[in-house]
């Protein structure tokens, strides 16, 4: 089956990076996005800094979530941005947060869970990632997680300590 045969679905893509010139890698990912003709950009948070999730002898992040749809199924949608981040510089290494150019996650997918050895949807670190749910909140106020938890609830038990918000 042809993905344009696919019905349309809302995604939401967590976008980050620590190394070069973030806000410009990260408008051209917004764009490698808007070209691909199975993706369709809506909407894109507020930047957010935050701190390093690993090791603290790195710079700080920036983050922003961008909400998509798409007709491409999960694994497609992932490897759509896995060539962005390597197009953008990303270098896979061992070293888990460890700094980088770029990263897209995919962290929401039609509001269904998808669990796959390369892909697991909600982002296993969604709910404890100050940095993805405050952005996911500003695009997407009552969204929920497949079971059915409101995603606003989250920042009840999350501080936005470490995080803030950019002016753009």
């Amino acid at each position: 089956m042809s993905s344009s045969k696919l019905p349309w679905v809302d995604c939401y893509i967590g976008i980050g990076g620590n190394l070069g010139d973030s806000v410009a890698l990260f408008q051209q990912a917004i764009s490698s996005l808007e070209k691909v003709e199975s993706i369709k950009v809506i909407k894109v948070s507020s930047y957010y800094r935050s701190s390093p999730m690993g090791p603290q002898d790195q710079d700080n992040y920036l983050n922003a979530v961008i909400k998509v749809s798409t007709c491409l199924p999960p694994l497609l949608l992932l490897e759509e941005c896995q060539a962005i981040e390597q197009v953008c510089g990303r270098v896979r290494k061992a070293e888990r947060w460890g700094p980088r150019t770029l990263d897209l996650d995919l962290l929401l997918y039609d509001n269904k869970g998808f669990d796959h050895p390369r892909l697991k949807v909600p982002h296993y670190g969604l709910l404890e990632r100050n940095f993805v749910i405050y952005p996911l909140l500003e695009l997407a106020p009552n969204i929920r997680l497949p079971d059915g938890r409101k995603v606003s609830e989250l920042t009840q038990h999350l501080s936005d300590q470490g995080l803030w918000k950019l002016d753009r």
